[in-house]
This record gives structure tokens, C-alpha cells and sequence, in this order.
């Protein structure tokens, strides 16, 4: 799934063990996501969004159209 959070972690000066740290996950969690290997769960999106402040839709691009 194509996302943002590679941008906004940047944005932010964060490693993706500062942002794994933050959401309770791993740092190669973190790296899946960005290269999009893993789509994350409901739940774990729902957290990266109220991390960054943003809706969901902002971070994650719906596959579905």
C-alpha cells in the first residue's frame, strides 16, 4: 500500500527506530512499511495517524480507488 511515512517521519527527524519506538513496533516493521513489503493493520494505522496528527487517508492511499 502506497503511504507517506517515510515523508513525514523525515519531516520530522525521526529514525525508524524513533517511530518504531513511539508505535510499540520494530524498526525492520517500520522499514516494511515504508518499502511497502506489509500493509499495516487497522489498528497499527489508525495509531501512525494520531501519531502525525493526520487522517488515515492522508498517510495510506486507498488501493480501492
Amino acid at each position: 500500500m502506497k503511504n507517506r511515512l517515510r515523508v513525514l517521519r523525515a519531516e520530522r527527524g525521526w529514525t525508524q527506530e524513533d517511530l518504531g519506538k513511539a508505535l510499540g513496533v520494530s524498526r525492520q516493521a517500520i522499514n516494511a512499511l515504508e518499502t511497502e513489503k506489509h500493509d499495516p493493520s487497522l489498528d497499527l494505522a489508525y495509531r501512525i495517524a494520531a501519531l502525525f496528527d493526520q487522517p488515515v487517508e492522508t498517510i495510506f492511499e486507498n488501493p480501492h480507488g
